[in-house]
């Protein structure tokens, strides 16, 4: 039986322990409540550049090849990730190490070098590239769709930040995100496995009783907003045309946010999925359709991506438009209803055998504010209804919340079609 347990430390860490006797391995993470949104201007990437900057070297361990090594004697893999608002570090490590890799993380998070700044620049410049075409133009829907969602909000800025924002960022930028950000009261520490609930506490008071706290900057809300459709086509040179349509949503509290799970499972949740049937299935013209959900303190969205040849990208435009509609105005079929209900009830059962999943749950769960049991979440699946799905979807699907983008070799004429289906798709409303 998995039994999460929550402690709060003197110096304000928050400790999690779920308990999973039936696994072997054990995950060790920490998150803290910094991402993107949090990056000053003009050195957006920050949070993320800091991220990779904590894995060049320690007091105890002075280079990335000494914190690999470390964690390899244990049984760990060490990585990290950065998204909009939040940064974590994580390592799978046997269980009978975890107060050795909370020593390694800590010596990261609390006695970095903060050197290597000028490699790490170039390194995550060829990063910032990839999304760039030849004209140094952007090129990712993603990045483009939230400069549309998010506009002259840090939100709307891509986490890795811009050539330029990297080229930017100085030791004394690094410093001080540090000292506001990487604080204990604002980071979650989690360990799932088959380990014991006081091993861990221990653990984590002997690792983390030297971290001190301080105030955390307040974080700036998005309070602008668009309500009109707004459709943006970049120029690259590829054989097709990546589209993405992007409507804004729900912050992740909201209560309409499992009836937004049920949707993005129902449009593009896999084989059986609306949007894969009549796109790729019937029209046969795209490969995949792949839908995410994006859930912030205040915000949200839900994007749709997809690829298709410049011929069909009007035809994929006008069919995804018709799935979206149809499903604001008739309810979701009972069979199709319990199919979909069914998967992602099973989903979250199997979810159970993972740590990595549980740690996520429980970890990140803390450290947003949102902490759910699996049976909390199944029980209000089960009572998901189609009318709920439906309000749901009308609010979303709106078309003033639809953010349009298609990126490739594009030409004239083809923003002024976009449009008019953009338009008609309005009217039915």
């Amino acid at each position: 039986m998995i039994r999460p347990f929550f402690h709060t430390l003197d110096n304000g860490l928050r400790v999690v322990c779920v308990e999973m006797p039936h696994l072997h391995a054990a995950e060790l993470a920490i998150y803290l409540k910094v991402g993107g949104r949090n990056d000053p201007p003009g050195r957006e990437g920050l949070s993320h550049f800091l991220e990779h900057i904590l894995f060049r070297g320690t007091a105890e361990f002075p280079s990335s090849l000494a914190i690999e090594s470390a964690f390899e004697i244990i049984g760990g893999a060490p990585n990290a990730a950065t998204d909009a608002e939040s940064t974590y570090y994580y390592s799978r490590v046997h269980p009978d190490s975890i107060k050795r890799g909370m020593e390694i993380f800590a010596t990261m998070l609390m006695k970095p070098l903060l050197t290597g700044i000028d490699t790490e620049k170039r390194i995550v410049a060829e990063e910032a590239r990839e999304d760039l075409n030849e004209q140094g133009e952007e090129v990712n829907p993603d990045t483009i769709v939230s400069r549309m969602l998010w506009p002259h909000h840090s939100l709307g800025m891509p986490t890795i930040g811009t050539l330029e924002s990297i080229a930017a960022i100085e030791r004394n930028d690094l410093e001080e995100h540090l000292k506001n950000y990487y604080v204990p009261s604002n980071a979650v520490l989690v360990v799932s496995g088959p380990v014991k609930n006081l091993d861990v506490l221990g653990a984590a008071k002997a690792s983390f009783d030297q971290w001190h706290d301080e105030c955390v900057p307040v974080t700036a809300l998005v309070t602008q907003r668009q309500y009109s459709p707004q459709i943006r086509c970049v120029q690259d040179s590829d054989s097709q045309m990546s589209l993405q349509l992007a409507f804004l949503g729900f912050a992740r509290d909201d209560r309409r946010f499992m009836a937004l799970r049920f949707l993005r499972r129902i449009l593009a949740g896999g084989g059986s999925s609306r949007l894969h049937l009549h796109l790729r299935e019937e029209l046969g013209i795209v490969y995949s359709v792949d839908g995410a959900i994006g859930a912030y303190d205040e915000t949200g969205c839900l994007a749709f991506d997809l690829s298709t040849a410049p011929a069909t990208l009007l035809h994929a435009v006008e069919a995804a438009l018709e799935e979206l509609h149809l499903i604001t105005v008739t309810p979701v079929p009972s069979e199709e209803l319990e199919r979909i209900r069914n998967s992602y009830i099973f989903d979250l059962e199997f979810s159970r055998d993972s740590a990595y999943e549980m740690g996520g749950r429980y970890g990140w769960g803390e450290l947003m504010g949102v902490v759910r049991s699996i049976e909390e979440d199944q029980s209000e699946a089960r009572r998901i209804t189609a009318s709920e799905i439906q309000e749901t979807a009308r609010a979303l699907f709106a078309p003033e919340n639809l953010r349009l983008v298609a990126v490739g070799p594009w030409k004239r004429g083809m923003k002024k079609a976009l449009r008019e289906l953009v338009a008609g798709y309005q009217q039915r409303f």
